[in-house]
């Protein structure tokens, strides 16, 4: 496996092939005891989340016919953004990675949900459980990477447009999840290439042409005019609370994936890949966020990231329960445990952002990289 570095010591170098097959092993029999546990109470979590933030979305849109007073704006205001953030991150992301298809409840189900945002389910999925997670932090092969639009390692080439890509990702934050919508169309790559003339994009385009009127209709026109007098108020309240999920979810992804201490991965280190090296991309090219409960519940449990990125399939309400068992294995194998508080997690992603949007330093060495044959290169 090569990783590049940001420092001379390579993270892996201690670890034979043997050992990393036997924490493979580990991990999978920490998966393997959370799907032999699943049950009822699991099912009540999910439920009741569900429950929580449909009333709290009907009751914010409801105090919001009223915007036209001060208090109900930001009551319902507030309300309506927090609605959208539990809908995204712990309903909608979760839901649609099949975290919740044991249960067999067709409106809980990966194959039947259709959450909150333009981006149509069915494309998400691809982009996100597909590719994404399958080549997590791999330089060309994952385009979470600066969302196809950032530098975001020093071995990528730099060029004067990368100067702009702080304004482009707090451009991108504010109205993230059309970011999104044109990331899983691969829209850059397509107009670069002549695939935007082919009739499979084209139905991909009209698809998310077709979720995006929805979305407007339901937050800009058909809410707002059930406000009658308070119309103008009732939309400024609900293009708030986009632009606060938006940020917040940009913010929880970033630091997922941006801080200091991940990894990023040549394209060739996965050539011929094992179960154990794939675990190991995920535990080293992965950070979390400590916090309160509430936080990790808002942040769709997505503070669990290292989990999350070992065990995508997992409840989610469960990745705080084999954090401490994971965390044991970072430590047994000698591996580093990226976590920290938000603002501290916030900052490093942004300064990555930022310094990484200038040209590498002159006389600054090359990245040391982990020598290709660390790892066996038998089947995966």
């Amino acid at each position: 496996m090569t990783v590049i570095q940001k420092k001379a010591v390579n993270p892996i170098a201690h670890l034979t092939a043997e050992d990393i097959e036997i924490l493979g092993k580990e991990l999978d029999a920490i998966r393997d005891r959370v799907i032999a546990d699943r049950g009822e109470r699991d099912a009540r979590y999910i439920r009741r989340v569900v429950k929580t933030q449909r009333t709290l979305e009907m009751s914010s849109r409801a105090v919001l016919l009223f915007s036209l007073f001060p208090p109900a704006w930001i009551v319902g205001t507030a309300g309506l953004a927090v609605a959208k953030i539990l809908e995204n991150m712990e309903i909608g992301h979760n839901v649609l990675h099949g975290q919740w298809d044991w249960m067999r409840d067709p409106k809980i189900h990966s194959t039947t949900w259709e959450w909150d945002h333009v981006s149509p389910a069915e494309q998400w999925k691809h982009s996100h459980n597909e590719l994404h997670h399958r080549y997590t932090n791999v330089l060309g092969k994952d385009n979470d990477l600066g969302y196809g639009i950032m530098r975001v390692d020093e071995d990528q080439p730099w060029s004067p447009g990368h100067l702009g890509q702080p304004f482009y990702n707090l451009l991108n934050a504010c109205f993230f999840e059309y970011g999104i919508a044109a990331y899983d169309l691969e829209l850059g790559q397509n107009l670069r290439d002549g695939g935007y003339k082919t009739p499979e994009f084209r139905a991909r385009a009209r698809a998310v042409g077709r979720k995006i009127r929805r979305q407007v209709l339901k937050d800009y026109v058909i809410h707002p005019l059930l406000s009658g007098p308070s119309f103008l108020t009732t939309l400024a309240a609900t293009f708030t609370a986009n632009l606060i999920r938006n940020v917040w979810s940009h913010s929880v992804i970033m630091c997922g994936h941006f801080p200091s201490g991940v990894e990023t991965f040549e394209k060739t280190s996965i050539e011929g890949e094992t179960k154990g090296e794939w675990y190991l991309r995920q535990m080293i090219g992965s950070a979390n966020i400590s916090g309160s409960r509430l936080l990790h519940i808002m942040t769709g449990n997505l503070s669990y990231q290292i989990e999350h990125h070992l065990f995508p399939d997992l409840p989610s309400n469960r990745y705080q329960e084999i954090a401490p068992q994971v965390r044991a294995l970072f430590d047994r194998y000698g591996l580093r445990y990226t976590t920290g508080p938000l603002p501290k997690q916030v900052a490093s992603a942004w300064w990555k952002v930022i310094r990484l949007s200038l040209p590498n330093r002159k006389g600054k060495a090359p990245k040391a990289v982990a020598p290709a044959s660390l790892v066996s290169s038998a089947g995966a």
